[in-house]
């Protein structure tokens, strides 16, 4: 235990050491000294009252004489002291230490124990895992080896021919079919480069293709191969060559394969040559029929601008839709490449819907007639209204539908049904029959392509099995969808919904051109008077050639002409001949040429390289020729109409839906679409706070809901911004950065369009 006097001794030394000897001394002699004169003092005032001056200083003389030895002893003593002390404390710190490193040898040196038992025991253990191993190994090896020889037995017998090149090139390793086709054994083949085998020119090295290629590229590379072997027979073979690679991407070989495809490639070329026969029937076959059905055309389109009853004019309009649509279908049918690929193209424009419908009545409607069946038309909303759609690919899919419903019904009625959806906006058809209906069974076949019932009823009835599935084809092709319900015995019913724009009515804008002189170039006398007559209308002069060398004979006498309407398809001569002779004239190099042809896409790709101004489609369409004329001759009056055009599409455009208002206003009155204006307004900082809060928790099922509501709630009073917006939010990916202020935005300019809509109310 330490002493208390202890840390009193080691202050007194450090002040000692600290201050130093010399000014430590001096202030204990001076401390000595005033405590003598202190002492003195005292004793002198106690003993006789007064201050004794002379035993002061000698008490203090004598301080001063002894002080120096008293004092040198003290600092001896206790500097002496506590040096003993330190070394004292050193040394049992030192003995602690040597304790502490003495016990962490003996725990090191039992821990080295342990570990040396550990390590033996592994060992051991090792020892025996390695035995058990070389045993595994062993049967590994064995069953390797098995392996081995069962894939080589599996790859020699492939009919499938299999070699391998190392790095360098050199032949590897192959099968049997390999040798056999190659000519050369495994043994001549290992181990050398195909040049020192084959000829550049032989058949085997068409197999044998640039191995750098192969490496070059980086990915297997598939050829097919025509191959003749030494006997004349010929092969083809699809070869298929794949590089190998190590892991660190270095090129070590490469591996081929070759399968005998001569049968796919025989069948592949008569299939080709097939479809182009049926390619080249079909042309000459649609060209056959549009010499008929361009008289049907021409004369009911002049048969329409003739003095008719409105019943007179209105079959005479559906005659004429008819000829147009069936001469649209030839244009899909002839181009058998777009078929392939479904590139139907889907041409919109602007149609009157009661215009439309009329039309399709009245050809439904001949059709009940001609079979004794009783045709409904249900007409279930407004139809004064003008839409954006492809009215021949809508008309076509209906005849077809309704074509069917007369085809397998017997007795009863045909019903369509029409119903113009305006919030959306899309336009809705059912064609119902009385019929014998479709099975359950078939009803998810009854659009695959060339599906026929097995029905002996409907199998007893003449049917191409197409009908349906281009109808199919058709609506998805336009964003639309139709569905089948049907009931064995009590008939079907088709519904097919397709979106669709309300429109503006488009504005009728007269383009002209001037009065010209125009050749005629046409073998078929129908088809030439129809022209000839159209032109005379408009106030043209036409030459008319019916060869190629009437043509040639009035391009070098007449220096008149303005324009050549040149057919493709003459007795003589090819039309692109005409066009190459036009061309290298000097003369005529800058006189307009317009291709009339069936197949505009066909003609164009034939006359590729040579400048022509234009082309046309058989029938002419009275519209497009004089856009195309006035294209030419006439491009103000076309700039003008671009304009105009572009003006209805920016009707189209505006904040609010004026149909939809005008329509419940003549159907419901002003005060109620007012109340329905007004309750939105209430209504709408509701749902805007739904908005609000969903976006600030990111919460999408909740924006969307209430996206949902707030669209449908716009269409009704016909807010149609408010509606698309309300709409993008619903259907488009959520962006959650900077949403809060865009609906905050949105909230204000949805408040403006409110009173552009009471503005627009007021105004009845």
């Amino acid at each position: 235990m330490q002493s208390p006097v202890h840390p009193q001794i080691r202050a007194l030394a450090h002040w000692i050491r600290q201050w130093g000897k010399l000014r430590s001394a001096i202030s204990c002699l001076f401390i000595i000294a005033c405590f003598a004169a202190a002492i003195s003092t005292a004793a002198s005032v106690v003993s006789t009252n007064q201050i004794d001056w002379n035993l002061v200083k000698g008490s203090m003389l004598l301080a001063v004489v002894l002080g120096p030895i008293f004092i040198a002893f003290m600092f001896y003593l206790v500097l002496h002291l506590d040096a003993a002390l330190s070394y004292l404390q050193d040394s049992a710190h030192q003995e602690r230490l040597l304790n502490e490193s003495m016990q962490d040898n003996i725990r090191q040196l039992n821990y080295e124990i342990e570990e040396r038992k550990k390590a033996f025991q592994a060992k051991r253990r090792a020892i025996d895992e390695l035995r058990r191993e070389i045993a595994e190994r062993k049967k590994a090896q064995t069953e390797l080896d098995d392996q081995a020889l069962l894939i080589r037995s599996i790859v020699d017998s492939s009919p499938d021919l299999f070699y391998y090149r190392d790095e360098t090139g050199r032949f590897a390793s192959c099968n049997k079919m390999f040798e056999i086709i190659m000519g050369k054994t495994a043994s001549e083949l290992i181990g050398c480069y195909p040049a020192e085998i084959f000829a550049a020119d032989s058949a085997q090295a068409a197999i044998l293709t640039e191995q750098q290629e192969v490496s070059r590229l980086r990915t297997e590379l598939i050829l097919d191969v025509e191959f003749i072997k030494d006997n004349g027979q010929l092969l083809w073979l699809e070869v298929r060559k794949v590089p190998f690679y190590d892991k660190q991407g270095r090129y070590i070989g490469l591996l081929g394969f070759g399968r005998d495809i001569t049968s796919r490639k025989l069948a592949e070329q008569a299939l080709e040559k097939a479809y182009l026969d049926k390619g080249k029937f079909i042309a000459t076959l649609s060209h056959e029929l549009r010499t008929p059905l361009n008289g049907v055309v021409g004369l009911s389109r002049r048969l329409l601008q003739s003095d008719l009853d409105n019943q007179q004019h209105a079959w005479a309009n559906t005659i004429f839709s008819s000829a147009e649509t069936l001469g649209n279908i030839f244009n899909d049918i002839i181009d058998l490449d777009k078929i392939d690929r479904q590139d139907l193209d889907i041409v919109e424009q602007s149609i009157s819907l009661s215009q439309f419908v009329s039309d399709i009545a009245n050809f439904a409607e001949l059709l009940c007639q001609q079979k004794g069946l009783e045709f409904k038309l249900d007409i279930t909303s407004n139809t004064d209204y003008y839409l954006t759609l492809d009215p021949t690919r809508l008309r076509q899919i209906l005849w077809n539908l309704i074509n069917n419903a007369v085809k397998f019904t017997a007795t009863g009625s045909i019903t369509l049904h029409c119903d113009l959806d305006i919030t959306t906006p899309a336009l809705n058809f059912d064609i119902i029959d009385t019929g014998i209906g479709i099975d359950p069974d078939e009803q998810t076949r009854i659009f695959d392509m060339y599906y026929k019932s097995q029905d002996g009823r409907r199998l007893s009835i003449v049917g191409s099995g197409i009908g349906l599935s281009v109808s199919k084809a058709l609506i998805e092709a336009m964003k639309g969808s139709i569905e089948l319900t049907s009931t064995m015995g009590q008939g079907s019913r088709f519904s097919l919904c397709i979106p669709t724009q309300i429109t503006a009515k488009p504005e009728e804008v007269v383009v002209s051109c001037p009065a010209l002189t125009i050749l005629l170039i046409e073998d078929i006398p129908l088809n030439a008077d129809i022209a000839i007559a159209l032109l005379e209308q408009r106030g043209h002069s036409v030459l008319h050639a019916e060869t190629g060398e009437d043509a040639l004979a009035l391009l070098d006498t007449e220096d008149d002409i303005d324009l050549v309407l040149l057919d493709m398809q003459l007795p003589d001569m090819e039309g692109t001949e005409i066009a190459k002779f036009i061309r290298s004239e000097a003369h005529l190099k800058n006189l307009p040429i317009i291709v009339l042809s069936a197949n505009v896409r066909k003609a164009e790709q034939q006359l590729a390289g040579i400048k022509i101004d234009g082309s046309l489609a058989k029938p002419l369409n009275t519209s497009k020729l004089d856009n195309k004329l006035a294209q030419l001759f006439s491009p103000s009056a076309v700039k003008f109409s671009q304009q105009k055009q572009e003006f209805n599409h920016n009707l189209e455009q505006q904040i609010l839906n004026k149909y939809i208002i005008n329509d419940y206003i003549a159907s419901l009155g002003k005060a109620s679409v007012k109340r329905s204006a007004l309750l939105f307004a209430q209504l709408f900082p509701g749902y805007m706070n739904k908005l609000l809060e969903a976006a600030i928790q990111q919460r999408p099922a909740e924006l969307k809901d209430a996206a949902h509501t707030l669209k449908g709630a716009a269409a009704t009073v016909g807010l149609m911004w408010v509606q698309q917006q309300a709409a993008k939010l619903e259907d488009e990916q959520i962006n959650w950065q900077g949403l809060e202020r865009q609906l905050a935005d949105f909230q204000l300019e949805t408040e403006q369009h409110m009173a552009a809509l009471e503005e627009y109310i007021e105004q009845f």
